[in-house]
């Protein structure tokens, strides 16, 4: 099940395409092959190159840099994103990230604290789940990463860093760098999990080694 994404410019002039992405996060279905419903929960516990590969088997992309900062960007700038019911009062959504349950949750799951709604609204009226908390996510780097999507040095002027409208952990941004940092090597992680508290939201930005296995990491196809 995907949605469309409608071209954006981000605020460093970066015009993205329009494309479409998965609703909810993606599910593993039969023969490793990747579903996208409501009714299962995030495929967890598969590292980044079994992303893109499974991605693959359906003819789908992985979520890149650029693609993800263009969802972030249009959910911030969407007064029913907000807590406080427009832009810039309260705070962004944040999902699932109190620690009131244990693992990633299918779509279908609804949590009893009021802010942790898991859906944001896009300005075409396309709902998203999960963009922040309940299971992170691995993004292919298409900024300053290598031919394999890994990332490398993020420069604290990089569109990684500076799309975001507020500071890292200010109204549900989620955590990123406030600076320079070397990520070489690495993959980049997005979005936050169950258990993120204030680190979790639509920018969190960070990192993981590419071949880790986590119960906490999961993916998004794009197309």
């Amino acid at each position: 099940m995907f949605i469309t994404v409608p071209e954006t410019t981000l605020p460093s002039g970066l015009v993205v395409p329009s494309f479409q992405v998965g609703k909810y996060a993606t599910s593993q279905g039969p023969a490793g092959m990747p579903v996208i419903n409501a009714e299962n929960a995030p495929w967890v516990r598969i590292n980044y190159y079994e992303s893109i590969e499974a991605c693959e088997k359906s003819g789908l992309k992985l979520i890149t840099e650029t693609q993800w900062l263009t969802i972030a960007h249009d959910i911030v700038n969407q007064d029913v994103n907000w807590t406080g019911g427009k832009v810039g009062e309260g705070k962004v959504f944040m999902g699932l990230h109190k620690g009131t349950v244990d693992r990633g949750q299918p779509g279908t799951y609804e949590s009893g604290q009021i802010d942790e709604r898991r859906w944001h609204q896009l300005s075409n009226g396309e709902r998203i789940w999960d963009f922040s908390g309940n299971v992170f996510t691995w993004v292919f780097d298409d900024v300053q990463g290598d031919e394999a999507g890994l990332t490398g040095k993020i420069a604290a002027d990089s569109i990684s860093l500076t799309t975001a409208p507020f500071q890292s952990t200010e109204k549900g941004m989620g955590w990123r760098p406030t600076g320079d940092c070397n990520w070489s090597g690495d993959a980049l992680v997005r979005g936050g999990c169950w258990g993120s508290g204030s680190r979790a939201g639509v920018f969190y930005l960070g990192s993981g080694e590419p071949d880790r296995r986590s119960v906490s990491i999961g993916f998004r196809c794009t197309k």
